[in-house]
């Protein structure tokens, strides 16, 4: 029996990166169903929003470019609770496991606690769930070794989203699957992957997550009630062995990472406080 794949992101359901997971995991024998965001939901992290009509989330059937037997769902939420709703059976059977990506845009460091496309796998992960989130470096090494980067990362947005290569992550991501579904319950992998051809990629690494994101929120206007923010490249420098040195040297890197828990290696003392009403 095939693994009962759900497949979401959060850069919304017209983006390129999932059609191209889709195709790749169905071509691989999965059972896949597709659910993701209406509108693009980056940085939501796990978030539980959802829009609600009369009372009702909004869920819209759509045909995939190029995988019209792949059913597919555009639904008005969070990546998060997209991946509560199929743990309930609103798109049919219940996921074995959880796809998320391709992101547009690398997702490493410290930084993927703020992201939606990890956000999903690790709810999934707090249901018992394995989890792959998958993301494309898009960021120019012009932009990755800029201090300022604010420019060249805008320069991003005039790139045809459509030639980049996504299928470079699908083929990737797809071959981590057997060695996903042989990992504990709950386990979630991250994979990157250089925006490069097969053949221009150097090899899979395990490597961990930087201190530091790949890039940072800067305050580039203030005022009167209004603040005016600007997304520019990290200026750290890199952390060997990590998983923004690898990209840097166009390798695709996968961490395992965990649901949150007990930091069960903290000690307390609690002995000393009192509850007790506070003095008037």
């Amino acid at each position: 029996m095939s693994e009962r794949i759900l497949i979401t992101n959060d850069d919304g359901i017209e983006a390129p990166g999932i059609r191209w997971l889709a195709r790749a995991a169905q071509r691989a024998g999965y059972d896949v169903v597709v659910a993701a965001p209406l509108t693009e939901a980056s940085g939501s992290s796990a978030a539980m929003t959802a829009v609600e009509k009369d009372g009702k989330i909004v869920v819209e059937p759509r045909e995939l470019t190029g995988a019209r037997n792949i059913p597919a769902y555009a639904v008005a939420a969070s990546p998060a609770f997209i991946v509560l709703l199929a743990l309930r059976e609103a798109f049919g059977a219940v996921p074995t496991v959880v796809l998320s990506g391709i992101n547009r845009g690398a997702n490493a460091g410290a930084a993927v606690i703020h992201s939606g496309t990890v956000g999903a796998t690790l709810t999934a992960s707090h249901a018992g769930l394995r989890g792959l989130a998958v993301s494309l470096d898009v960021l120019t090494p012009a932009a990755a070794s800029s201090s300022s980067g604010g420019a060249a990362i805008a320069d991003l947005d005039k790139v045809d989203d459509e030639q980049r290569h996504w299928d470079s992550a699908a083929n990737l991501a797809v071959q981590l699957l057997p060695t996903l579904t042989h990992t504990p319950p709950g386990t979630v992998l991250n994979l990157n992957v250089p925006d490069l051809h097969c053949d221009g990629i150097r090899g899979l690494r395990r490597a961990r997550l930087a201190r530091f994101g790949q890039v940072q929120v800067s305050i580039a206007e203030a005022g009167e009630g209004f603040v005016r923010t600007a997304v520019q490249a990290a200026e750290e420098a890199l952390e060997p062995d990590t998983d923004l040195a690898a990209l840097a040297d166009n390798y695709a890197v996968v961490t395992p990472i965990r649901a949150p828990g007990e930091a069960t290696d903290v000690r307390l003392n609690l002995e000393s406080i009192r509850v007790q009403s506070p003095a008037l």
